[in-house]
């Protein structure tokens, strides 16, 4: 096969699986879509649950209260496709991969994959009640918190990237120290620094209270260590094997 078929080859190839991902997508999409309206009021629940007796939320814009739960129902069937699509992103590099690459790279595909959904899941479940309770505690007196569903939904998205983001670290630690850009012994070194950090991005990310920064910043620090440990363990496995 000359240079040129084998490359057309894997576009026929790469095409057929961005087919499959987004057809997957979308058939997701579609069972899921007579049910947006109850997604974002799942999602508004946390919201919801800390205002007033009697308040509610607003769309201030004509097409808001029909594009926002599609929003949120795209956002969901996209979630509940990710391992599909991952799949066939796999799928596609796979056979240009060494047996070792593969053994090192899908356990860290999956990793990531679960931890992205438990960082968004601890989000919605641990810090949002914390964070909207504190907001509207906060709230001057004589003044209703009615919040715009557009701009809510970009909060809570933002707040899960984030979250999802930083619960990557332990996969982020172990890439790092597999690529030979440093050693156990500096990413020990480094733990002040990481601390120092995780709090400045909680102090970004979440609202100026304390419970919230530390509920962002104290993960983070915890999956760094969960990360040096896995880097410990990694030369006493490739030990045993050889």
């Amino acid at each position: 096969m000359t240079p040129t078929e084998s490359f057309v080859v894997h576009l026929i190839e790469l095409r057929n699986r961005l087919l499959r991902a987004v057809a997957g997508l979308l058939v997701v999409f579609i069972a899921l879509f007579p049910f947006a309206d109850k997604m974002y009021s799942l999602l508004a629940a946390p919201l919801l649950a800390k205002l007033p007796q009697g308040a509610q939320m607003i769309a201030t814009a004509v097409t808001t209260p029909f594009f926002v739960p599609m929003k949120v129902t795209m956002l969901a069937a996209f979630l509940i496709t990710l391992p599909w699509i991952l799949y066939q992103c796999w799928a596609f590099v796979a056979p240009g991969l060494y047996a070792h690459e593969k053994r090192l790279l899908m356990p860290l595909l999956i990793s990531a994959l679960v931890l992205f959904f438990i960082g968004m899941a601890f989000a919605y479940f641990a810090v949002f009640p914390v964070v909207f309770g504190f907001i509207v505690a906060s709230t001057p007196e004589g003044v209703a918190v009615m919040t715009d569903i557009a701009e809510y939904l970009d909060f809570v998205m933002g707040m899960f990237m984030a979250f999802g983001l930083a619960f990557e670290v332990p996969v982020a630690v172990v890439l790092i120290a597999l690529m030979g850009w440093v050693n156990l012994t500096q990413l020990r070194e480094a733990r002040a620094y990481v601390v120092v950090g995780a709090f400045v991005l909680g102090a970004i990310f979440t609202p100026p209270d304390i419970v919230s920064q530390f509920m962002l910043a104290l993960p983070l620090w915890l999956l760094y260590e969960a990360g040096l440990l896995v880097v410990r363990w990694m030369p006493q496995q490739a030990t045993a094997r050889g």
